[in-house]
């Protein structure tokens, strides 16, 4: 007996300000989404992106909070259950927003495959010690295992994003690892969150075997940066203790209307890219910018940023590291967010600061989620 047809559902809402769920709500009220189709949440909310930036907690929790109503559930059977991932800080002119990602069953009407798939996995909960470490690194490679089979996406060529979001350590969960004789692989609360991101992409790299197992141990992670996952998008947060992971391909075993694509940066003016990724996933750009019918089939656009170690970019120096005024990821974002504004004529974009083990150094993945034409 097959199983039924699945379509994978993807909502772009705009968001006043972090708490703000009315724009989701309004999905539901409209009919064009139910509350128990959501598996996950992207959204970029216009915090610093730093250790300290609870825009990201405020919006989980409102999110949660009003699926929780609508599902007659707790607000921690909601979180037990749908992805909430927040990346803050929305540099420059990026306007924040919530992606609402469903799955619906029973999509046999919708547009043949290959289309979009996701599948949602969670890691178990990480000790302080376990991060930015091979724990971490292997936890997140099996959960990335699972979301795929989950999504039935049965190549990992076919896969072209995965989106982790991942925890941080904080002065209060340091002094608890000390307490027990542990020892954390960093005491610096900003540096750690480089750290599990950098073990977060790692782990994707392995489960897509972008990496071999034997290039990995503890002193890779946030040191050997020729080792990468060209499809790993991680964000760290102070709001969970467990890696959530949302992966993102196209499976024959889907149906529906939207599709994805991606390509790597190389650079943070690397437009070629970004143009290529866009016309991989149907969208004709003929150079310069979308037009504006093309930008409307565009769904999302999701990609990293991160200033270059060297202080470079293509030879020329940048101040990125240097600004002690402006942390390096913020300049970063604004930077990028204007490359993929300038090539989408949108500016409500996913760009996620902090690309460690993410794409090369200094560039990024960038992956795109676009509707696709009738046949």
């Amino acid at each position: 007996m097959t199983e039924p047809a699945r379509e994978a559902l993807a909502f772009l809402v705009p968001a006043r300000h972090p708490g703000d769920a009315a724009a989701v709500a309004a999905l539901f009220d409209q009919g064009a989404l139910r509350p128990e189709e959501v598996v996950a949440i992207l959204g970029k909310t216009e915090g610093n992106g730093c250790v300290n930036d609870f825009t990201r907690a405020y919006a989980v929790e409102a999110l949660a909070a009003m699926l929780a109503t609508r599902l007659g559930l707790a607000p921690e059977a909601v979180l037990a259950r749908v992805a909430m991932v927040m990346s803050g800080g929305t540099e420059g002119g990026l306007s924040p927003h919530f992606l609402v990602l469903g799955v619906r069953q029973g999509a046999a009407e919708a547009m043949p495959g290959p289309a979009l798939a996701l599948g949602v996995a969670f890691t178990p909960e990480f000790r302080p010690e376990e991060l930015g470490r091979m724990a971490q690194v292997e936890a997140t490679a099996e959960a990335v295992r699972r979301a795929m089979r989950e999504a039935a996406i049965a190549r990992a060529e076919d896969v072209h994003y995965v989106q982790v979001k991942c925890p941080l350590l904080t002065s209060e969960r340091m002094a608890e690892a000390r307490a027990r004789g542990a020892l954390c692989a960093t005491e610096d609360t900003y540096a750690s969150m480089g750290l599990s991101r950098g073990a977060s992409a790692l782990g994707i790299a392995l489960a897509l075997g972008e990496v071999p197992a034997a290039a990995l141990s503890d002193a890779a992670v946030g040191r050997d940066w020729s080792l990468f996952s060209a499809r790993a998008s991680c964000s760290a947060g102070v709001e969970l203790t467990r890696n959530e992971i949302v992966v993102l391909g196209n499976s024959p075993a889907w149906r529906g209307a939207l599709a994805i694509a991606h390509d790597v940066m190389q650079d943070a003016i690397d437009l070629p890219a970004v143009q290529r990724a866009l016309a991989a996933a149907g969208l004709a750009a003929g150079g310069g910018q979308l037009p504006e019918a093309e930008a409307a089939r565009l769904v999302a656009l999701l990609c990293k940023a991160e200033p270059s170690s060297t202080g470079r970019i293509r030879g020329r120096r940048h101040i990125m590291w240097d600004d002690s005024d402006i942390n390096a990821t913020r300049h970063a974002r604004a930077l990028v967010g204007g490359v993929v504004a300038a090539a989408t004529g949108r500016t409500d974009l996913f760009v996620s600061g902090g690309a460690e083990h993410q794409g090369p150094d200094g560039g990024g993945p960038v992956a795109v989620i676009a509707r696709r034409q009738n046949p």
